[in-house]
């Protein structure tokens, strides 16, 4: 039997595996259902064993390597003989995000001439460019963005997701690019899950009814001569397996569930998907009882590669194989012995590549091992067709950037968003007439980055704006449209404003853009940073029909908005086709979407799925009003069950580069008003990017330049009492990379005319150059500051040079004595 990988030693067999005394929760392969045999080529194996044979060890090495292209140059490609290139979330050609597409074609070609480079008598291996593709090609400025899978999970229609799959591929082929990193097929389990909007669904059977159609969407049909080749690439089944079920919905966590449950939620996706033909597996970033996926051959290789005959390729995640025990980003043989054919090694590639190279020539890593690992690659690439299809610039629909958010491939995103939208209630409100009089009011708009939602041309999906989506159509845009078009009067104003009184108002709101762990949540309260109640209130006192229309990438307790509006609509997070809201709105479609996910009843958070013991959602899974439903509304609770804000502020403030319940980051100057920070932000005084401390932008960095006054800081939503808690102190995980050059005040602010203070010069002085340290600052000595109404808990200034980087900030109760610093 296949052991999880908690060391390394070399075993006899072709395909060795680290070995590790048996545990409790091992995987007996047996017991998974089988799958259907792979696809088979006589003449392409044989290709695929002389290219072996011809193979330097360095290049076989080289093969299992993927380099982010921030951090990996088409020279780097030919020196080391890389497999692949990826484009992180926020990684781009030239370091522009917003690159126009000629600019991701001509890197493209770029990277795959050095591959082609001659060396010698070495064959020469095309490179494969890697993207997170995951709502359309959504690096792309001009491209066309779907709703996010669990939006695409309320359609309930297989054959309309085929359809997203294969105008994704068609518009990833126009700039040249060759694989993607979807589907997701996780089984979320956790609504808390910062990923739950990639997730299709709470239930695996319909996550597994989609697996196969996107796929192939993706792909092509196997067996088809354009499968793989012409429109089509390659597609990627992540993250294996049972992201979805980590514990208190922590992104890259531990599910802790036993054999039976893993088999039973979490396979059917996979297998699915196999059938297919996908052609690659992405192992999870998370853990299955307490051992990380990446080093786990029981499942990798036990159950993937031997039970079910997976013969594609298995990748890594971001530095995945770093959480393995032993291992370090740039050293893990481990990894690859329990079944890993291709690490993603962002910035760490070199030097993974030259302790990958040691192993194989030490023999710590077997040479069946890793020629296994290259034939998987190899036969990827020549099914692909990548061998014969020359540079990406000269392939099938290369260059053809008019397809890029073209009519046919919008018409596709707005049929999915008709069909993704889910009616929760509806007092006789809808649908509108288009000849009404009609105000569009809330945060969300007019706001194509909030209606897409993460991974939407930056990684977070942040700090975009209006110009970079050139084919697109906010919510209101849509609305604004088919009431000119119907005879009426529309006008938008986010905060509810209105010369004219409007026969009714739609109000669209909900959660800021996030992705991955920035996204975990401790509850599932929707804070309203933005004042929606506030608005629908106002609009209702004044006797205004209001529709609620709202964004989120998962089901949240949004129990007073619902009592507020007479209609209400979960969007989800639709992407660039918002015209499909307003045709659904004003009846020219009827709503079809239903519930994917369970809807809260409260805000607690604790898992709530269909088929549970005691399952007592709000609104159940399946569930979804039309236009010929009538359901009379009762008042639904008001008590979210949790603490909102007036309770303790004990706990984590700032973390994973931003503000946690609603706080906000923010860097001010002597002349400015204070600038929020969506990722890279610099107003001349100070400029912040993000940066990886332990995981993916993680942590901040700042950079102060001397040039008069500048701040960061952390405001709260609104004033917050601080007063009766005791003693308590900020903890600051922090790293100074350059001492101050003038004196460092840190502050907390209290209102107008209110500011403590404490001079930190010496303190951070004292830091520089020594990592990431923690700095503690208890309250009291924070000199003028009015615990009864904190306004920003955090505020480091000066109004010389400095360079420093935050990874968190909590306020704890003070035990024992804490001098001030």
């Amino acid at each position: 039997m296949w052991r999880n990988i908690l060391g390394l030693a070399a075993l006899a067999s072709p395909l060795a595996i680290a070995a590790s005394a048996q545990g409790p929760h091992a995987i007996d392969p047996a017991h998974w259902p089988t799958v259907a045999p792979p696809h088979a080529d006589a003449a392409l194996e044989q290709r695929v064993e002389a290219l072996l044979a011809a193979m330097s060890i360095e290049q076989k090495v080289g093969q299992t390597i993927q380099g982010d292209i921030a951090s990996t140059t088409p020279q780097d490609v030919a020196t080391y003989h890389l497999g692949s290139v990826l484009n992180g979330g926020s990684s781009s050609p030239g370091g522009d995000e917003y690159a126009p597409a000629s600019a991701w074609l001509a890197a493209a070609d770029a990277y795959y001439d050095a591959s082609m480079r001659p060396q010698g008598s070495l064959p020469r291996i095309p490179v494969m460019w890697g993207s997170d593709a995951v709502h359309g090609h959504n690096n792309i400025v001009g491209a066309t963005l779907f709703p996010h899978n669990i939006g695409l999970g309320a359609m309930r229609d297989p054959a309309l997701v085929r359809r997203i799959g294969a105008v994704a591929a068609r518009e990833m082929r126009v700039t040249g690019l060759d694989w993607t990193f979807a589907p997701t097929l996780a089984v979320a389990r956790d609504d808390r899950w910062g990923r739950t909007y990639e997730s299709f669904s709470e239930d695996p059977a319909l996550v597994t009814s989609y697996a196969g159609p996107y796929v192939e969407g993706l792909q092509g049909r196997r067996g088809a001569k354009d499968w793989l080749r012409g429109d089509h690439v390659i597609a990627t089944a992540k993250h294996f397996i049972a992201d979805g079920a980590t514990q208190d919905g922590r992104d890259r966590g531990d599910a802790r569930v036993d054999e039976a449950t893993l088999i039973r939620l979490y396979a059917p996706p996979y297998r699915a998907a196999l059938n297919a033909g996908v052609q690659a597996v992405m192992a999870s970033f998370s853990s299955w009882n307490g051992i990380k996926m990446h080093g786990n051959g029981d499942l990798l290789t036990g159950v993937l590669k031997r039970r079910w005959g997976f013969d594609g390729l298995v990748v890594g995640d971001w530095d995945g194989h770093a959480k393995v025990p032993g291992c370090t980003p740039t050293d893990c043989p481990a990894s690859m012995a329990a079944g890993l054919d291709m690490y993603m090694a962002p910035a760490s590639w070199k030097a993974l590549y030259a302790s990958t190279l040691a192993a194989a020539r030490s023999g710590r890593l077997p040479m069946a091992r890793l020629d296994d690992a290259v034939r998987r690659i190899l036969r990827v690439k020549l099914r692909a067709g990548l061998f014969e299809a020359g540079r990406p610039s000269s392939r099938t629909l290369a260059g053809r950037f008019d397809l890029l958010g073209s009519p046919d491939h919008r018409a596709v995103a707005r049929a999915a968003v008709r069909e993704s939208l889910v009616m929760l209630k509806n007092q006789g409100v809808l649908p509108l007439a288009p000849s009404a009089r009609v105000l569009v009011a809330g945060d969300g708009a007019n706001d194509i980055g909030k209606q897409s939602g993460g991974w939407t041309l930056t990684w977070q999906g942040v700090g975009t704006t209006r110009e970079r989506f050139p084919h697109a159509e906010t919510i209101g845009e849509g609305i604004v449209a088919a009431v000119r078009a119907g005879g009426g009067q529309a006008t938008i104003d986010a905060e509810g404003r209105y010369a004219t009184r409007p026969d009714a108002a739609i109000v669209v709101f909900g959660e800021d853009p996030y992705a991955e762990f920035q996204g975990d949540r401790a509850d599932l309260l929707f804070d309203d940073p933005h004042g929606s109640l506030a608005i629908i209130r106002r609009l209702k006192a004044a006797g205004i029909p209001v529709v609620a229309v709202f964004l989120s990438g998962r089901p949240l307790w949004v129990n007073r908005h619902l009592n507020a509006a007479d209609a209400f609509v979960a969007a989800w997070l639709p992407g660039t086709e918002g015209g499909g809201v307003a045709d659904v709105l004003f009846g020219k479609s009827d709503f079809r979407g239903r519930l994917s996910f369970s809807w809260p009843g409260d805000a607690k958070g604790e898992p709530l799925n269909v088929g549970d013991a005691d399952y007592r959602p709000l609104f159940p899974f399946g569930y979804g009003l039309t236009y010929r439903s009538r359901v009379a509304w009762r008042p639904v609770s008001e008590q979210s069950g949790v603490d909102e804000g007036g309770g303790s502020p004990v706990g984590v403030l700032f973390q994973g580069g931003r503000g946690v319940r609603g706080r906000l980051v923010r860097i001010d100057g002597a002349n400015d008003s204070p600038q929020t920070v969506t990722g890279m932000a610099d107003n001349g005084s100070i400029a912040v990017r993000p940066i990886d401390r332990d995981r993916q932008e993680d942590a901040i960095a700042a950079t102060w330049s001397g040039r008069g006054r500048g701040t960061v800081l952390l405001a709260e939503p609104r004033a917050a009492d601080w007063s009766h808690d005791g003693p308590l102190a900020l903890t600051i995980a922090m790293r100074v990379d350059a001492a101050p050059s003038a004196p460092v005040t840190i502050e907390m602010r209290c209102g107008a005319g209110c500011t403590g203070r404490i001079d930190a010069t010496r303190a951070i002085a004292g830091l520089a150059g020594r990592g990431w340290q923690t700095l503690r600052v208890p309250l009291g000595c924070v000199a003028g500051a009015d615990l009864r109404r904190i306004t920003a808990p955090f505020a480091l200034t000066t109004t010389g040079a400095m360079r420093v980087a935050l990874s968190s900030i909590e306020l704890n109760p003070i035990q024992g004595k804490v001098q001030c610093p």
